[in-house]
């Protein structure tokens, strides 16, 4: 129903993912009253969507470097984790039926490798804990004298509260809610806020149509990455990735997204280099390939003699021509450092995730808005990054966690409050 006449909350959380969740269940556990809000009919959509691939919660390496995966952020994040980390999650979902494993990547999933069957115990524990859940409502701002407002399919409502946990996401996912709408209403408030860009995200690289339209979709593995930061430092992994139709993505890139995506900002493009075959040196490569190859094709005596082909010797054709495919040495060399020049990240809504939000600098240490009293934001619209791996998802916890105490605890201690 419409509604002229503000109703009374006593906490509002708006965005019903992970961290606006761990929010609300953090206040209900402190004993405040919780109303959640959300734009779509059902909560947790994006969490979903992300236990599609195996529902990866987080991280089981060493607490020191799971914190430097935040880079820039890594010591505000860090201090979220003191309170709720990799540890506490996985006893979070074992406390709701749900036991979790350590793969072999480092990587903690579910035993059953699903999201749903989590998110619905979760979402029954609230409910029976007493939260109260309002869906198909769109924040849309602030009244004049302070009440939220929400576009609702009977008209607009608006809503006081004694306090409010902001927790609408990014801007990678708008068809699940996190298209970003958040930044005008806070931003006309006087909130700092960075422009969201793209994160753990692919980038163009302009392949021929002959490669884009034989090999997109196709893995690339092993290979080993080797890049320069904005600032000249060099970096390198071992992973896989995956060929598109405009250049590459997939988890060594996201590994480097933000670092990759600050670089062609500041440069405007940045050059990658791949080695195609990390388990053999440069030497043993010239060796082989020095090899007569009778009436070989080129193609076939460097599959037979360095066992690439399909993708790989497609990425030397794209990057050679004719001439320096035929020269051993300068195709040896090419093989363990090939050129990929990236000249700019795939579009927001193409991200698993996004970087810019809210300025820590613009919130206390309990995630509450220092221009705007008694509102608390968590999770991905806040300004922080990290890469996939589980990284993201502890961290919208430990935030969701921190932002519900500190609006438990303003609640609690409010005049306005007490006299209610």
């Amino acid at each position: 129903m419409s509604s002229s006449t503000p109703t009374h909350v006593s906490l509002a959380v708006i965005g019903g993912g992970p961290a606006g969740l761990m929010a609300a269940e953090t206040a209900r556990a402190a004993g405040v009253s919780v109303d959640m809000f959300d734009a779509k009919g059902s909560v947790g959509r994006k969490f979903l969507i992300a236990g599609k691939g195996g529902m990866n919660l987080t991280h089981g390496e060493p607490k020191p470097d799971f914190i430097q995966r935040y880079g820039a952020r890594a010591h505000e994040v860090g201090e979220w984790l003191t309170d709720f980390d990799a540890d506490d999650l996985r006893a979070w979902a074992r406390d709701l039926g749900v036991e979790t494993f350590v793969g072999s990547s480092g990587r903690v999933f579910p035993s059953d490798l699903k999201a749903a069957p989590l998110l619905r115990g979760w979402v029954r524990r609230l409910r029976e804990d007493g939260v109260h859940f309002h869906v198909h409502h769109r924040w849309l701002g602030w009244t004049d004298d302070g009440a939220l407002r929400f576009a609702t399919p009977d008209g607009e409502r608006c809503v006081r509260a004694d306090a409010v946990v902001l927790a609408m996401g990014g801007g990678s996912w708008p068809e699940l809610g996190s298209d970003g709408q958040w930044q005008a209403p806070l931003a006309a408030r006087g909130v700092d806020v960075s422009p969201l860009v793209p994160s753990n995200c692919g980038f163009d690289i302009g392949w021929s149509e002959h490669l884009a339209t034989r090999f997109a979709g196709t893995p690339l593995k092993p290979v080993v990455i080797h890049l320069r930061d904005k600032d000249g430092n060099e970096h390198s992994r071992q992973g896989e990735c995956v060929i598109t139709a405009t250049g590459i993505e997939g988890s060594l890139i996201y590994a480097y997204s933000s670092m990759l995506r600050d670089a062609i900002t500041t440069h405007g493009s940045t050059t990658i280099a791949l080695d195609l075959s990390p388990d053999r040196p440069l030497e043993r490569l010239r060796a082989d390939l020095a090899k007569p190859r009778g009436s070989r094709s080129m193609s076939e005596h460097l599959r037979r003699h360095t066992g690439l082909s399909g993708v790989k010797a497609g990425l030397l054709h794209e990057v050679l021509n004719r001439e320096q495919f035929h020269d051993t040495d300068t195709l040896a060399r090419t093989i363990k450092h090939l050129p990929l020049r990236l000249s700019q990240p795939r579009p927001i809504d193409e991200a698993i995730s996004s970087g810019g939000g809210v300025r820590l600098e613009a919130l206390s240490p309990q995630l509450m808005l220092t221009t705007l009293p008694g509102v608390f934001c968590a999770g991905e619209m806040l300004d922080w990054e990290a890469p996939t791996g589980g990284y993201l998802l502890t961290a919208c916890f430990a935030s969701g966690q921190r932002a519900g105490l500190g609006a438990a605890a303003w609640i609690k201690q409010s005049p306005v409050s007490a006299d209610n």
